[in-house]
């Protein structure tokens, strides 16, 4: 995926899977860092940490993977 390529979050889900919002990213993660267009992130349910990519506009987070 090239970071400067808006895509709508179906396209996302197809090539990537779970998708979030903004809202459901706060709902099921902590953010501990951003580093366009990383994020790095803990799972609220088990604290796990990992990172995902994301898309500034419109904002989507995509391709968790636990560190």
């Amino acid at each position: 995926m090239d970071i400067n390529e808006v895509q709508v979050r179906e396209d996302l889900e197809k090539e990537f899977g779970q998708v979030w919002d903004t809202d459901q990213l706060r709902a099921d993660f902590e953010v501990v860092g951003f580093r366009a267009p990383w994020v790095v992130v803990r799972r609220r349910t088990d604290g796990v940490e990992g990172s995902m990519e994301f898309q500034h506009h419109p904002r989507f987070y995509f391709q968790f993977q636990e560190s």
